[in-house]
């Protein structure tokens, strides 16, 4: 299960979407979770799935490596499923007792769960594409107006693309703990949830321990470098807007435009 997260993950490339802008990927990333919020038919959501699927396929990321990130987040899809598919009014086709199913709640029901799932690989995307440095620079020219205001957006930017940077180094020391624990004769299958509950402290009490350090050595070869923040801080790649940026801009706003259009229709 451990090996399904890919959240946070980079992989590079020189595709056409790996090229873009990074404060144009966050920017479009956000229009589109908006769009998808907006979308309320199936026609809509036909456009969202062909627009999404272009730009998996222009990336060269794996369909298989994209689908296997939603594993995680299964028992939360069908939880979604089960809560709008018995609780949803309408016109009913099967009731007992308090449970009911409708024609409505099974609409609903199928839409919540391709919105959860479009949601969660689009935002993907965004990791997959975007080194972690692009995204932190990204997030600070953006924010960048927040700063007349004394707010940290350096200080904000940084903190989120390392604890994005983390996540994989995380994931594979659990690992690495859960097959020395088993390796001593640990069981992390049997019993009831409070069994299982209590035996995931020797999992956790090392890697907090081991992400503590990692953060302190984190700081250390930081402060070694004079690293000092925002202050006087250079950049070897800066950020411009190109004519590929400009293209993409221009096409997602048209799809998003005719998702919130055929949102208005119900279509």
């Amino acid at each position: 299960m451990l090996k399904d997260i890919t959240i946070g993950q980079f992989f590079p490339g020189n595709s056409a979407v790996h090229r873009l802008d990074p404060r144009v990927k966050i920017v479009l990333t956000i229009a589109f979770i908006i769009a998808l919020f907006l979308a309320a038919g199936p026609v809509s959501y036909a456009v969202i799935l062909v627009f999404l699927a272009a730009i998996i396929g222009i990336s060269g990321i794996s369909p298989r490596l994209v689908v296997r990130g939603l594993r995680p987040i299964l028992f939360i899809i069908l939880f979604t499923a089960v809560l709008n598919l018995f609780y949803t009014p309408g016109d009913y086709i099967w009731q007992w007792g308090w449970l009911h199913i409708s024609k409505q709640g099974i609409a609903v029901a199928f839409f919540m769960v391709l919105r959860l799932m479009l949601l969660i690989i689009a935002t993907s995307m965004l990791t997959y594409t975007t080194s972690p440095i692009q995204l932190t620079d990204g997030l600070e020219r953006l924010l960048g107006p927040l700063k007349r205001l004394r707010v940290p957006v350096h200080e904000l930017s940084m903190m989120m693309s390392i604890a994005l940077r983390f996540i994989p180094t995380l994931i594979e020391e659990t690992e690495k703990i859960i097959a020395a624990q088993k390796a001593r004769g640990a069981d992390f299958d049997s019993g009831n949830i409070l069994q299982r509950a209590k035996a995931l402290v020797p999992i956790l009490v090392p890697l907090f321990i081991s992400a503590f350090r990692r953060a302190d050595e984190l700081a250390t070869a930081m402060e070694c470098r004079l690293y000092r923040g925002d202050v006087g801080r250079t950049r070897m790649k800066q950020l411009k807007i190109e004519r590929l940026d400009v293209c993409a801009s221009v096409l997602c706003t048209v799809v998003i435009a005719a998702v919130i259009v055929l949102g208005r229709f119900g279509l």
